[in-house]
């Protein structure tokens, strides 16, 4: 892969920052955390304009209202958006990020045709039904039960950790179809309307005091077998698809952020006073900033062979290689800040012209990135199996 821009791509890359710079000071203020009619509101009109401007699902089938972007073009598009402060996908990113792609890939073509457009246009808001109070990082393990009913499956059982379920549309629902088959073997991967009946949503607050994540109940929820993606008991093979795109392509934005965050840290340090005169003059620090600085730089070059992947079909195992990277290094950033800051890193508002309030808020918020999308200890199990070719695990 050339990591030059062609003219062409220059072209796109220049088109794009004048679209932005026009198109950004426009937005207003960001609604509060808490304002979740607020907040679907602000997201999905930001998602239409991208649409209407031509840069919604930028890698897209064109058929599909997507741009039919090259993978590079895909990474020119999340690398100036980010640099711009443009905001990011949302309350959507399940949809945008992880249901749309897997419904491209493996959805009938009237599933396509009834759902892809309307999640490009921002009309419709997903959100994931995986993890489950005894099923998180063992997600095969997971007991929700869908039993057949003619045109229908009839769904028991309860979720946890649902992002955005208080305004989404839909959910990508994991569900047991054979309770007898082995645990891989008996999953199926189906679409659920969020207004069906017998479902409940309970937002859940989080470190942060935000409601991002729910519960949600089920109680002879009926689904129906056309919104099955995939084929019955063959959910396990779906959602390593679905899994795939989201390990490979979801921390673009954050990578960049990184970048920035390095560059950052090492202006705080220049300004931060210790006993000794500034924190910058620390050898030990300069070091640990510049391994951190060339870490993300490294992530940066392995963000561009996934998003490539992507563009050629389901990114592969590398995509754990960066996720796991990625998430580890962005704990060891945050934990720097705080050495940096020392005790002004206990606030969440700003100290003396220091950006505290976001170090604090986003070391806060990293805690749970060797947990989200796959543990870090799951993470080296598919290294170490579909890359090294080590032995699977017992158990």
């Amino acid at each position: 892969m050339d990591l030059r821009d062609s003219a062409a791509e220059r072209a796109f890359r220049t088109e794009l920052r004048d679209w932005l710079a026009k198109t950004l000071p426009a937005l207003g203020p960001k609604p509060h955390h808490t304002d979740w009619p607020g907040r679907r509101r602000y997201d999905t009109a930001w998602q239409r304009q991208l649409f209407d401007a031509g840069y919604a699902g930028i890698n897209w089938p064109t058929e599909y209202g997507g741009r039919g972007a090259t993978p590079t073009e895909h990474l020119i598009f999340l690398e100036e958006t980010e640099r711009a402060g443009a905001p990011y996908v949302g309350v959507n990113f399940v949809g945008l990020l992880h249901a749309g792609p897997t419904i491209a890939t493996e959805g009938t073509p009237e599933q396509k045709a009834a759902h892809l457009p309307k999640i490009l246009t921002g009309e419709e808001i997903w959100c994931q039904g995986f993890s489950e109070p005894s099923a998180g990082s063992d997600l095969a393990s997971m007991r929700t039960r869908a039993v057949r009913d003619g045109d229908h499956y009839v769904v028991n059982g309860h979720k946890i950790w649902t992002s955005h379920a208080e305004v989404a549309d839909y959910c990508e629902l994991l569900v047991r179809t054979d309770p007898d088959a082995p645990k891989h073997k008996g999953i199926t991967w189906l679409m659920m309307a969020m207004d069906s009946p017998g479902l409940e949503v309970r937002p859940l607050n989080t470190l942060l005091g935000s409601s991002e994540f729910s519960e949600v109940f089920f109680d002879n929820v009926r689904i129906p077998v056309s919104n099955r993606v995939g084929e019955e008991n063959d959910g396990w093979r779906v959602t390593m698809v679905t899994l795939s795109f989201e390990r490979g392509t979801a921390w673009v934005d954050q990578i960049v952020d990184s970048v920035r965050l390095v560059a950052d840290l090492a202006a705080i340090a220049k300004k931060v006073t210790t006993h000794a005169g500034v924190a910058w003059e620390d050898r030990g620090l300069r070091r640990d900033i510049a391994h951190l600085g060339a870490e993300f730089d490294a992530l940066w070059a392995l963000t561009k062979r996934g998003v490539t992947e992507a563009g050629s079909g389901v990114p592969g195992a590398s995509a754990s290689v960066l996720k796991l990277r990625y998430t580890e290094a962005r704990q060891r950033l945050m934990d720097l800040g705080a050495r940096v800051l020392d005790r002004a890193a206990v606030s969440r508002t700003d100290i003396a012209g220091l950006p505290t309030g976001e170090w604090t808020t986003e070391r806060l918020n990293s805690l749970s990135y060797t947990i989200a999308a796959g543990t870090s200890q799951i993470q080296r199990n598919i290294i170490g199996e579909r890359i090294l070719g080590l032995p699977k695990e017992r158990g």
